[in-house]
């Protein structure tokens, strides 16, 4: 569960970036992504959650204490 929380709060941080550092392009980018396909955002966010996976599949296997 620690990791979890762990990894959950490091994902706020990191979400949180570009609304502090950049509000204005946020609110443009907001505006951009609504003329973007489904079928795009689906690739796209299929991509990364892929590589989310493979990422922390690395991680533990190489960085694991065992």
């Amino acid at each position: 569960m620690g990791l979890f929380l762990s990894a959950l709060g490091l994902m706020m941080i990191f979400e949180g970036i570009p609304y502090f550092s950049a509000p204005s392009q946020v609110k443009i980018f907001a505006e951009k992504i609504g003329k973007v396909p489904d079928k795009i955002l689906r690739i796209l966010g299929l991509a990364l959650m892929l590589a989310g996976l493979i990422i922390i599949y690395l991680g533990r296997s190489f960085f694991e204490n065992t």
